[in-house]
């Protein structure tokens, strides 16, 4: 665990070095765009806000993304999976009654985006155990299927007013803002934090969760201690999948209260940067997902020093320096037994 934190620890300081010399580039300090960011985005109620808000679906999707990880599986489809769970929540949402009690329309709602993105990914997942499909391909090819599918039922049932957006959600389905300068950070929050204590417990604590790290160690050696492999890598698929159409929650029912054609685009592919960065444990993706927000909001609040697309660079350059932290973790880990020895 040592050496993975040292890895993202590199990550991150690359990163900021990349980020500093595009910002010598376009001929800003990077000492004052960094301090300003650091400043407006964490004495200033909105700023902070928003940055919660961004990190609670960027933390939700990681999470999806780490869990996959674990069990030896990339779900790249974490975009279509939260486009799933965006539809089926908005429009049950909207099919309740305007006097649905919050009680019964939170819970309803909440299992529709679970339900959504899980029943997407465990199709992928039912492909790989079944057929051999590789989960890359098929979950990549579904965030397009989930974006069509979403946007020909929006321009046919859905759009109202000649707009790109669906009718509201019943307000007993609205979660509560968290009253923060404004701000769009909501009770989606406390459902995030939740999930990760929940993913957490789940691999360190429970039968279950060995079983689902043993596969994605060896599943060889898994099969050989007794271990459906192929009922894992449904499971797990499906876990995944529901956890990023979960994120749902933080823009329709927090954000949005309605569908919106391409609500939430390009979280789920940033969820992936949050499960790499986080070395795929809870913990450390909701650190992530709290850098990559900061990175999002501060992006914002500077947007007068620097461009927005630069910021916004950053974002994938933290994906390529984690990759780049790869081989550091595996020359130390072949290293350890030696020097030990």
């Amino acid at each position: 665990m040592k050496r993975e934190l040292q890895a993202a620890a590199i990550a991150v300081l690359a990163s900021l070095a990349v980020g500093s010399v595009l910002m010598l580039v376009v001929g800003v300090s990077p000492v004052r765009v960094w301090g300003t960011m650091v400043e407006r985005t964490f004495t200033d109620e909105y700023n902070l806000g928003q940055m919660l808000f961004a990190a609670t679906s960027l933390a939700l999707c990681g999470l999806a993304v780490a869990l996959a990880l674990e069990a030896g599986l990339f779900n790249i489809g974490a975009e279509g999976q939260l486009a799933a769970g965006v539809l089926a929540c908005s429009t049950l949402g909207a099919a309740l009654p305007a006097g649905t009690p919050a009680p019964i329309a939170i819970p309803v709602c909440l299992a529709a985006a679970a339900g959504a993105g899980g029943l997407v990914a465990g199709g992928v997942g039912l492909l790989k155990a079944t057929r051999g499909a590789h989960e890359v391909i098929s979950s990549i090819m579904l965030n397009f299927v989930v974006a069509g599918v979403s946007l020909w039922l929006g321009n046919e049932l859905l759009f109202v007013g000649g707009a790109t957006t669906g009718a509201p959600i019943a307000p007993g389905a609205e979660l509560p803002h968290l009253g923060l300068g404004g701000s769009s950070v909501n009770a989606a929050l406390a459902i995030t934090l939740a999930a990760a204590a929940a993913v957490w417990w789940l691999r360190d604590r429970t039968t279950w969760g060995e079983a689902w790290r043993a596969v994605g160690r060896d599943p060889a050696a898994a099969r050989s201690a007794g271990i459906s492999v192929e009922r894992v890598q449904v499971l797990a698929m499906t876990a995944s999948g529901a956890l990023a159409g979960l994120a749902a929650a933080n823009l329709v029912m927090g954000y949005k209260h309605a569908f919106e054609d391409g609500l939430g685009r390009n979280t789920g592919f940033l969820g992936i940067s949050a499960a790499l960065l986080g070395r795929s444990h809870p913990a450390g993706v909701i650190i992530a997902a709290l850098l990559l927000g900061f990175l999002q909001a501060g992006g914002l609040a500077v947007a007068e020093l620097v461009p927005k697309e630069l910021t916004e660079m950053l974002q994938g350059v933290v994906v390529l320096a984690v990759a780049a932290s790869v081989p550091f973790v595996a020359r130390a880990r072949a290293r350890a037994p030696k020097e030990a020895a």
